[in-house]
């Protein structure tokens, strides 16, 4: 039996499909992702299941619906008894490692990886914890207009570092598994924060942009009463006036976003270089994605939060060894197809060996061209803050069906209204797929339990938070450690030059005392 395929999973924060060139936009520059999806399968219509980070990372890594994890929003603990592909992997005998953003929250900092070699930029505790009680209370953090006004070119932020500590130790440990006796195939999942706000852009970067050239958004801002519910109350949640938002602001926004998918390509490409110049790259899959996007302006809304398609969908491209010439795939797919997918590239996607039922299957056929049986259906859901009842999507076909509870559905058909402008929920003609989507989605949620569950969970984590908080305080957040005593020339453990000669890429003999060649 052959060997399996190392895998390596790049996920990019925030990033929506529409503002990369593989996706049609015509100014970003992101040749690392240009260069993956001329030889991989490009997925035209790939979801996020909740489009928080949290929980869409949560989903994904688990291959079910968030709600059913209890992974309701970014301070909801991932419990650790869920399996994972990390944990399936492992099981199948492959190394794993995770460098980057995963947004954990709780004491359990792994869920399946053997190796982070990373801590993580966000808090793993119930800080962000979203109070459905008290509607009025506000958690600010960084869901305010401040991450647009101030957008700009930088030398250096917070996100800039995390990026490149991320790409660093990631293209490191390609070269330390490179130099290792451990042969197993491997699975490392690349995490980074950009293009996530704050839109705080390296100066070097943002250079490459002609700013003037930055394009606006296609659907302009409305007033208040026009906005959807949802929308509304999204809108209220981060932008409250506090600061004046001008169309330069948009731009210059815009412009940073750019920047920063351009800045996170570049550190991907120099992992990929690494995996070319230790040869391993034809023994590995590479899938890249995201876990949500960014609604960038349009509709006047920021960040994600919604179900439009700048904030639900995400890009996803799948390169797997072996598999078949590169093409375009046109069905609707989400991230909890993931997990069943890497299996599936390792071999190990029986279905036997799924310890309880997920919500997803593998895209290898689809990328392989075979769609025979495919279902064609997406589910999502929102249940954190700017709401105080869960909100769902159903994308079938060309056809986005949301409900939320209180709300007016909408329904629209995204092949004859791409800008989603058009409510169909609204007009009697499609009056019967309406209340045909609604029904099942009644069948499928049953929102006013949800809806309690989460508020219990809300009240529990209010009330621990506030408990850990009071007195010495016990961090959850990752500590990466690393034994400096074994890591450079030491006179113990064996002998100094043999470490320095097994540091070295490539491997070379030592030459002939006799001066020979």
């Amino acid at each position: 039996m052959s060997t399996p395929p190392n895998i390596l999973l790049v996920m990019f924060d925030q990033l929506s499909p529409q503002s990369l060139p593989v996706y049609g936009h015509p100014l970003v520059q992101a040749p690392h992702l240009d260069a993956l999806a001329r030889g991989g399968a490009v997925f035209e219509n790939a979801y996020c299941n909740s489009p928080l980070c949290a929980p869409s990372r949560f989903s994904m890594m688990a291959g079910r619906l968030a709600g059913r994890i209890a992974a309701y929003d970014n301070a909801a603990e991932f419990p650790s008894a869920v399996p994972t592909f990390a944990h399936y992997l492992r099981l199948a005998g492959y190394r794993t490692c995770l460098a980057g953003k995963m947004h954990f929250v709780g004491a359990d900092q792994l869920h399946g990886f053997e190796e982070r070699i990373t801590t993580d930029i966000y808090p793993a505790d119930f800080g962000w914890t979203p109070t459905w009680d008290d509607p009025e209370k506000i958690h600010w953090w960084f869901h305010n207009m401040l991450s647009v006004v101030e957008a700009g070119p930088y030398d250096r932020s917070l996100e800039i570092d995390f990026d490149e500590e991320v790409g660093y130790q990631a293209e490191r440990w390609i070269y330390d598994r490179a130099r290792a006796a451990d042969r197993r195939p491997f699975l490392l999942t690349l995490s980074f924060i950009h293009p996530h706000d704050p839109y705080l852009a390296p100066r070097d970067y943002w250079a490459r942009y002609d700013h003037a050239a930055i394009d606006m958004p296609i659907v302009p801002s409305v007033a208040p009463d026009r906005r959807d519910p949802h929308s509304a109350r999204m809108h209220l949640l981060y932008d409250r006036d506090e600061y004046r938002v001008t169309d330069e602001h948009v731009r210059a926004a815009r412009h940073g976003y750019y920047a920063m998918i351009s800045h996170a390509d570049a550190l991907m490409g120099r992992v990929l270089a690494a995996l070319a110049a230790t040869g391993q790259a034809q023994d590995t899959a590479v899938i890249a994605t995201a876990d949500h996007g960014d609604m960038l302006g349009e509709r006047g809304l920021w960040y994600k939060m919604n179900f439009f398609e700048r904030s639900a969908r995400v890009p996803l491209i799948v390169k797997a060894p072996g598999e078949a010439k590169p093409r375009r795939v046109a069905e609707n797919v989400s991230l909890v197809d993931l997990l069943p997918t890497l299996l599936d590239i390792a071999g190990a996607g029986a279905a036997g060996e799924i310890i309880e039922p997920i919500d997803g299957r593998s895209l290898l056929p689809l990328a392989r061209g075979d769609g025979a049986g495919w279902p064609d259906t997406v589910l999502a859901e929102y249940m954190a803050e700017g709401t105080t009842e869960p909100a769902f999507m159903i994308r079938r076909g060309r056809h986005k069906y949301i409900a939320c509870a209180g709300d007016p559905p909408l329904l629209f058909d995204l092949a004859a209204d791409p800008n989603e402008l058009d409510n169909l929920a609204a007009k009697p003609e499609h009056a019967a797929l309406a209340n045909a989507f609604a029904a099942e989605a009644a069948h499928i949620w049953d929102s006013a339990s949800l809806r309690r569950d989460i508020a219990a969970s809300q009240r529990r984590r209010v009330a621990v938070q506030e408990a850990l908080l009071a007195g010495k305080v016990h961090p959850w957040d990752f500590q990466p450690k690393e034994d400096a005593s074994r890591q450079y020339n030491r006179n113990y453990g064996g002998e100094m030059y043999d470490t320095d000669r097994r540091a070295r890429w490539p491997r070379r003999p030592e030459p002939p005392a006799d001066g020979g060649t």
